[in-house]
């Protein structure tokens, strides 16, 4: 497995845009109204994984990784966070793209412009707390494996 790529997570956030415009394009109008807080959920694994990152970093910068198993499960959490954000992130993309001009003419989207805001922020705090993640599961050169700091 390779670390995440800035182009797969671009691809990623462009499909997600694509398909949620798209989406709202042909039935805005039959969606139900967007929950307010319906992208916090993201930004509560944000928070998760970074607490998981930190607790990571220090124990392979301390060389007390017992397990590698472990590791490559947090990679795998890592990866498949931040491309989850930056597809979902694509899709708030387009909600906002899509609800904001027409917030005059639409009273739902005035509401559906604040939740695609929140999913925007949260969903852009899962990559970042994903690539941290995957950043800090890589072993360090061999001149700083078992030193502190």
């Amino acid at each position: 497995m390779h670390f995440t790529r800035p182009r797969d997570l671009v691809v990623a956030a462009v499909a997600g845009l694509a398909l949620v415009y798209v989406l709202f394009l042909l039935a805005y109008g039959d969606l139900p109204q967007l929950p307010t807080l319906a992208g916090v959920t993201f930004a509560v694994l944000a928070v998760a994984e970074a607490v998981l990152a930190f607790s990571i970093r220090s124990r392979v910068r301390a060389g007390r990784v017992h397990s590698a198993v472990g590791i490559a499960r947090a990679v795998a959490l890592a990866k498949a966070s931040s491309l989850a954000g930056a597809f979902l992130g694509g899709g708030w993309v387009a909600a906002f793209g899509y609800t904001f001009p027409r917030r005059d003419e639409l009273v739902a989207a005035v509401s559906d412009s604040r939740s695609a805001v929140v999913g925007v922020v949260s969903s852009a705090l899962l990559v970042a707390a994903g690539l941290w993640l995957e950043h800090c599961c890589r072993t360090p050169p061999e001149s700083r494996r078992g030193t502190t700091g």
